[in-house]
């Protein structure tokens, strides 16, 4: 049958699948019943006119608890491709989908896998994939589609999703066209109900298309009840075909309707597992044909070797019209035929249990065991919650729930988490078991949402564990307090105890856990130690990414910012390797702050913007913000005001309602640098300020410290030095007590702007004598400001050198607004500048500049995807656009071009 009223969603569902090479993707939604799968079913028509491979996968609330189920169904038909995929991406996607054993799978690298097979499949034959109910996949396949999805824009792949409205997926904030499909207008509703039922009387008629409402898969099925007459215009339609589907498994047979229910509740579509699990039930082998009549009532559809429903609707109603024995005894049918999946078999034998059994619980928790090892983190985590609902003791019940938090927080499921923990909390806990959930959720780092109070009140049970003999808790508990100090501020009197407790706890002082907690709690009182164990412990950088990652942020804590990125580039790769998207999002970010800071702009350009994807695709806001507001920053520096204005307002927006002080403190120096470009002092002095009060939202303890060049030439040009003095003289006594680069080569820039007379001319020199290997940015701000110093003297000559020297330093950085005020004070030093020709980073976009980077390191495509986490297509197409901007016809030029435009 034709479908009615849906021309315009047939039309774009046509040009999807009918268009050029760079195709993407759509999003059905509606109600159910609304003829999604319909659309979808035309789609795959057309596709196959059209000579696209099509694939598909269909989620079932039945499997949702089956580690990467509907990935399986998808990837099945070109599973052989699997061989060709690089080694780590093969390993990982054959672990996951059960085929091989291995290291747990990060779900990123998983994606990865999935993403280039699907691009090497449609190398061959563009691609159709298609995946219904995605509500019902299990999250690790959700998770897996959604990256896809994210990834596909240059590839020849169309994926056509289809999801039920008020559910939620993974899909909706995947980049997917949405396309609504809701209820048919009544003239439309009208030929359909006349189509399907040609003979209905005009009362039956006339109230048919009154419930119905539009609904297709309701004008199709209603027809076909017994109850016309008695159809009630209250009961919720999803209801009424419930019923009307249990009315049409009535009329079958015994035999039929026992297998129609093990076809229900099982959760796989194959013919004979439904046989085998109904003769158990029936005490004899079932005929062949014992399903006929239900595809003959139009329930399920037959195919070889297959069972299918005709809609998921039918599915649930056939379990739900059946009494609890029979489905009971159905469960245990289908878990004795089962002996070769103990997955499936765990959960037969639970939906079968009617109260506690250690047996079944213990199988379920060795499915979570299995789940885990697969990557499958809520799949574990349902076994293991359901695992503990059945244990007999409540010892075991507690240890259950609080392994099944602990994997909720390490796939960063927060509000999960705190509901298991709650629960478990709810019986009498061990010492091992109550220091465990002490912990567990202090492991949601940033804490941004909490009450500030959390902090003291943390530094309190770290103790309280570790008095208890579990020093392992009681230093992870000091992480989470430690980081909580970067993003909110807790007071002096949390920061001393939470050192106080530190230096009991972690008691080693080459110890990376002691350094990085000293970093974040006190940057200053602890400022030196921190800085010689960072020192030390750079010598070994890249042994373990995560302790890396951390050391990173703790060198920024300190304004170790040539540390701070050198260790979080070196946490990158690893990170990268193991598909660990969460943490290497926000080491990009501490590298991304650290190398604009440090004025390595095309090193941060395309860094931050990897840090803002990566941190949105883990669902990381203020992460997020804090790349966005780097890159505000970047803007600012190169003088591109209109678009740092746009990206700081972004990040002050992700940042405000939580108070996450770093993102508004970054903000606000964007923010700053902009006004002083822009020369509008005052409002530099005011934007730059406010990082500078205790009271304001920007206010963070550490880096408040660390912006003492862009303060102080705000302050000066604004006539505001009498309060830029009040606050040097705040952060002078702290200086004694930490080495921090950052603030050293800070108070040297201001002494020497603020000194009167020719006492600046010594301190001027002094700035220039002191290391600034690997601070350029600071370089440059110091020849400018003594060339401008110089030249006001009238000493023209001497000023040229220094003038000439920020001019070309701010050029190789990209720093554009500082380089034409160099270039304006060398004119007015008598002397021209060359005109700047553009770099590369002006040219590409920042995502194009970290590809051709890397490809004139010599990576090939498929190496830089791997990187990047993108197919090698897309890496492909990406360098076909480059090429001509840079004016090269082949990588091999690509190192010479860069070098010749300033990267």
């Amino acid at each position: 049958m034709p479908l009615f009223g849906r021309d315009a969603e047939l039309k774009v569902l046509a040009e999807f699948v009918g268009g050029p090479a760079e195709r993407g993707g759509v999003l059905l939604h509606g109600e159910a019943g609304s003829g999604k799968s319909a659309l979808a079913a035309e789609a795959v028509s057309t596709a196959s006119v059209a000579g696209l491979r099509v694939l598909t996968a269909t989620g079932a609330e039945a499997e949702r608890n089956l580690t990467y189920a509907g990935l399986h169904q998808l990837l099945h038909p070109v599973r052989a491709g699997m061989d060709a995929l690089p080694a780590p991406q093969r390993d990982a996607l054959r672990t996951a989908l059960g085929l091989a054993a291995g290291a747990e799978p990060g779900a990123f690298l998983v994606g990865l896998a999935t993403l280039t097979l699907l691009a090497d499949a449609a190398a061959d034959r563009p691609l159709l994939v298609v995946a219904e109910d995605v509500h019902w996949l299990d999250r690790a396949s959700a998770d897996v589609l959604a990256f896809v999805a994210r990834r596909i824009e240059s590839e020849p792949v169309v994926l056509i999703a289809t999801v039920r409205d008020g559910e939620p997926s993974p899909l909706r904030e995947a980049g997917l066209t949405p396309m609504p499909v809701g209820r048919l207008p009544d003239d439309v509703a009208a030929e359909v109900l006349d189509a399907v039922a040609p003979g209905l009387p005009a009362a039956a008629r006339t109230r048919l298309l009154a419930v119905a409402a539009g609904n297709p898969l309701a004008l199709n099925e209603l027809p076909a009840t017994a109850e016309l007459d008695g159809l009630d215009p209250v009961l919720p339609l999803s209801d009424r075909l419930e019923r009307a589907f249990t009315a049409r498994v009535a009329g079958l047979a015994a035999p039929a309707r026992t297998a129609l229910l093990v076809a229900a509740l099982n959760q796989s579509g194959s013919a004979a597992e439904i046989f085998a699990a109904t003769g158990r039930m029936l005490g004899s082998l079932p005929e062949p044909d014992i399903l006929v009549p239900a595809a003959e009532a139009g329930l399920v559809e037959l195919g070889p070797g297959t069972v299918t429903f005709r809609h998921p609707l039918m599915r649930a109603a056939i379990p739900a019209g059946a009494e609890p024995p029979e489905r009971r005894r159905a469960h245990l049918a289908l878990a004795g035929t089962l002996a070769a999946d103990p997955d499936r078999r765990a959960w037969h034998h639970a939906a079968a249990a009617t109260g506690p059994d250690e047996d079944v619980a213990a199988e379920l928790e060795r499915t979570a065991d299995r789940a885990q090892r697969r990557g499958g983190a809520e799949a574990a985590v349902a076994a293991l919650e359901q695992a503990a609902l059945l244990s007999a003791e409540p010892e075991a019940m507690a240890g259950r729930l609080l392994r099944a938090a602990e994997l909720a927080v390490d796939s960063g499921r927060r509000d999960t988490a705190e509901r298991l923990v709650r629960e478990a909390r709810t019986t009498e806990l061990s010492p091992r078991l109550r220091a465990t959930a002490s912990w567990l959720l202090s492991g949601f780092e940033d804490g941004v949402r909490e009450d500030v109070s959390r902090v003291a009140e943390l530094a309190a049970l770290a103790g309280e564990v570790a008095g208890e003999a579990q020093p392992d808790a009681a230093g992870r508990i000091l992480w989470g307090a430690a980081m909580r100090c970067f993003w909110c501020e807790p007071g002096a009197d949390t920061r001393r105890t939470l050192l106080t407790v530190a230096d009991r706890v972690l008691s080693e002082e080459d110890d990376p856990r002691a350094v990085a907690v000293s970093a974040y709690v006190a940057p200053f009182e602890r400022g030196d130690a921190v800085l010689t164990g960072l020192r030390a412990l750079a010598l070994e950088p890249g042994a373990d990414p995560e302790r890396d990652r951390y050391l990173g942020s703790a060198a920024l804590q300190i304004g170790a910012f040539d540390l701070a990125a050198r260790f979080s580039e070196a946490a990158a790769p690893g990170l990268r390797a193991q598909g660990r998207l969460g943490l290497l999002a926000r080491a990009l970010a501490v590298q991304a702050w650290s190398r604009t800071r440090l004025g390595d702009l095309a090193a941060a350009v395309p860094v931050a913007a990897e840090a803002v994807r990566f941190a949105a695709e883990t669902g990381q806001p203020f992460m997020r913000g804090l790349a966005i507001a780097v890159q505000a920053e970047i803007a600012a520096l190169r003088g591109e005001y209109g678009p740092a204005k746009t990206l700081a307002d972004e990040a002050e927006r992700a940042a405000l309602a939580a108070g996450a002080r770093p993102v508004l403190a970054t903000v606000q120096l964007a923010r700053g640098i902009a006004a002083l470009g822009e020369g509008r002092f005052e409002d530099a002095f005011a934007d730059l300020s406010r990082i500078l009060d205790p009271a304001d939202p920007a206010y963070q303890l550490a880096l408040r410290a660390y912006f003492l060049a862009e303060l102080t030439e705000a302050a000066v040009r604004a006539g505001r030095t009498d309060t830029l003095r009040e606050f040097l003289r705040e952060l002078e006594p702290l200086a004694v007590s930490t080495s921090s680069p950052a603030l050293h080569i800070g108070l040297r820039y201001a002494r020497a702007v603020l000194a009167p007379g020719e006492e600046a001319e010594a301190l001027f020199l002094a700035a220039l004598r002191a290391d600034l290997h690997g601070w350029p940015a600071e370089r440059g701000r110091a020849h400018l400001a003594y060339g401008e110093w110089l030249r006001r003297r009238r000493r023209v000559v001497e000023s040229r050198t220094h003038l000439r020297a920020a001019r070309e330093t701010f050029d190789a950085l990209g720093m554009t607004a500082w380089a034409e005020r160099a270039r304006r004070e060398l004119r007015g030093a008598g002397e021209s500048s060359p005109n700047r020709d553009p770099g590369a980073r002006e040219k590409l976009t920042p995502h194009e500049l970290g590809i051709v980077r890397l490809a004139a390191e010599g990576l090939t495509n498929r190496e830089i995807g791997q990187r990047l986490y993108l197919s090698h297509r897309t890496v492909g197409t990406h360098l076909h656009r480059i090429f001509p901007k840079l004016g090269v016809s082949s990588r091999a030029d690509l190192a010479s071009a860069l070098a010749t435009l300033g990267e």
